[in-house]
């Protein structure tokens, strides 16, 4: 059967900085509104007690896994789709995206399970405080049960990310954030009639946010985004789609449950030490998602650029957007250093900070920010290597970082007795990290045959 005829897609096309831009820029606003929201999120947290921002911290590594499973599968998706569009194969992207619709539900599935059954105990394993444990439980109970908006949203995104419709996320991560920030304070504090929720109020707040989302990114899928054809019939799945999407989506998931992992760990290696470090490092995760997210925004345009031009033997396209990628990171991180060098006390106080907050905050920004530069680099390409399908390079070198390098390290470091050392750890494992991805790339490119020669 002969394939469609359909006009070239532009990412095949328009020059490619102008291409990255434009695919880049409203992934990018709209995620620096995300962040924002998460440290709005915190902030009002922060206004209940330092517990309750304790809490919020430890919650972290799930909310974590569950992004981890919706943006890997996604990532997978995004991949599958953009190089089936790039060979002009059709009917096989249509296939493969309704199938992405029945993983989003089942993704769900499972971390609605593990909410019911987990919930409390997760916190139980990490502190023996009854109050951290209670508002920990009633935030992630919430946000587990009902986080069937978080993975339609984020589904809905990359498949509108996939056929070069970026501007649409924009429009839903951010009415979804805005809706989260304006709902916080309502929620938390009983403002305009409502009941106080506290903790509660700002996990309802979030699935809020997401499942409106969610509705916004169905919406534009099945009004605009043309190039795909969706049918709830065909959702059913098809081993060989299954199998290709997570090729590059599994190892995806696994680096970001990872990041999970890791995060646990090292929270139970600073609470021994006080909770107060526990919440430093949820702080500055907050902090750091408003550096990291142009990045990830950044990412976001690029993977179906050379995933695209990979399925289109367009080649010298593919050198041309990792290049300016990882110049355009580089320069965001180093913003962000100046920012966390120079202002730290002050972000401390976004979220009323104590004194002991202070003295144990500040020079955690300032060490921990000194891996920037070199986490810029590796985020950018790690992302390459998973749109070219080979996800396991980037597995094995997050792996590395995180399991083999950082947590040993800060283990090793906490047993000096001095807090401020295992902070170090962070620049050290991202260290390592770049000359894994050095290393990784360059066996890519000889094994794909792409030749390193910039358009």
């Amino acid at each position: 059967m002969t394939k469609e005829i359909k006009k070239e897609n532009k990412m095949g096309t328009m020059p490619v900085n102008r291409l990255l831009i434009t695919m880049s820029l409203p992934i990018i606003i709209s995620m620096l509104v995300q962040a924002l929201y998460n440290i709005v999120d915190s902030i009002f947290v922060a206004r209940i007690n330092e517990n309750a921002l304790t809490a919020v911290s430890l919650a972290f590594p799930v909310q974590n896994l569950m992004i981890s499973i919706a943006s890997g599968t996604g990532v997978g998706v995004n991949s599958f789709v953009s190089r089936s569009l790039g060979a002009k194969d059709y009917k096989l992207a249509d296939k493969a995206a309704n199938v992405s619709i029945f993983l989003a539900i089942v993704n769900w599935a499972v971390i609605m399970v593990f909410g019911f059954i987990m919930s409390r105990r997760f916190f139980e394993i990490q502190t023996s405080d009854p109050q951290i444990v209670e508002y920990g439980y009633q935030y992630m109970s919430i946000i587990t049960i009902f986080s069937f908006g978080v993975f339609g949203q984020i589904m809905g995104e990359r498949l509108l990310q996939a056929t070069g419709k970026t501007i649409y996320t924009m429009v839903t991560q951010g009415i979804g954030a805005v809706i989260n920030i304006i709902f916080d304070p309502i929620f938390i504090f009983g403002l305009l009639g409502m009941p106080a929720m506290g903790v509660s109020g700002a996990a309802v707040a979030t699935v809020m946010g997401q499942i409106i989302a969610m509705l916004l990114a169905v919406f534009f899928n099945i009004k605009v985004n043309k190039e795909l054809k969706f049918d709830l019939r065909r959702i059913l799945p098809r081993r060989d789609i299954v199998a290709n999407i997570y090729k590059v989506g599994a190892p995806s998931i696994l680096m970001m449950a990872i990041s999970s992992v890791t995060t646990f760990i090292m929270n139970k290696i600073l609470i021994a030490f006080t909770s107060t470090a526990t919440a430093v490092y949820g702080v500055y995760f907050k902090l750091n998602s408003f550096i990291f997210m142009p990045i990830f925004g950044l990412n976001n345009g690029m993977v179906p650029i050379i995933a695209y031009n990979y399925g289109a033997k367009k080649y010298p396209r593919i050198i041309r957007t990792m290049l300016l990628s990882i110049t355009y990171a580089m320069a965001v991180m180093i913003i962000g250093l100046l920012i966390f060098q120079l202002m730290p006390r002050q972000l401390l106080w976004l979220f009323d900070a104590s004194e002991e907050m202070i003295a144990i905050g500040v020079p955690a920004l300032r060490i921990i920010s000194i891996s920037f530069i070199a986490a810029g680099f590796s985020v950018v390409t790690l992302s390459v290597l998973q749109a070219l399908g080979q996800g396991l390079y980037s597995l094995i070198t997050s792996a590395s970082r995180q399991l083999i390098i950082l947590v040993p390290v800060a283990y090793l470091l906490s047993k000096l007795g001095n807090l401020e050392l295992i902070w170090w750890s962070l620049p050290i494992a991202e260290a390592a990290c770049v000359l894994l991805c050095f290393v990784f790339i360059g066996k890519t490119f000889r094994k794909l045959d792409i030749p390193f020669k910039s358009a």
